[in-house]
């Protein structure tokens, strides 16, 4: 096999790696409040609710300021890796507009999912900040791009 052929398989590997680690945290993982499912169905449809809510807490190193670290910055950690495989894989076929959609394709089915199995919240805050996390994980992929292309034009 060439040595493209083995890139693309890890690239796709790693892909699949991180797409299972998003399911079990998202879905599986206890730490996470996943390990039994709600008594009803949890939702937010109020924007920027739990944001507003979460924010002021955010500094605070008690129990609360880690639950909105969770909540807030998790969310946009969580998604940034897909803002960078997004492109990376289709080899920079994929633009921000594709990347803002698909962000939010991947989202909206987990907070659906979330929704109908009565596991975690349904809440549109985090929406957007999954959306904010996969457009600032295309901006690094973007970045690093142009630096690679940089140092790569000198040779």
């Amino acid at each position: 096999m060439k040595k493209k052929h083995y890139i693309k398989l890890i690239k796709w590997a790693l892909f699949v790696i991180y797409m299972l680690l998003l399911f079990y945290v998202v879905f599986f993982a206890e730490g996470m409040g996943r390990a039994e499912a709600a008594s009803g169905y949890k939702y937010n449809l109020t924007l920027f609710r739990e944001i507003r809510r979460y924010w002021r807490y955010l500094g605070d190193f008690d129990t609360l300021g880690w639950i909105a670290f969770l909540n807030i910055i998790g969310n946009v950690l969580a998604f940034i890796p897909f803002g960078i495989f997004l492109p990376w894989l289709s080899n920079g076929r994929i633009n921000v507009l594709a990347t803002f959609a698909y962000g939010f394709a991947l989202s909206l089915t987990i907070e659906t999912v979330q929704l109908l199995c009565k596991v975690g919240c349904f809440d549109v805050d985090d929406l957007v900040l999954n959306v904010l996390g996969a457009l600032c994980g295309y901006v690094v992929y973007v970045a690093v791009y142009g630096i690679v292309k940089m140092f790569n034009k000198d040779r």
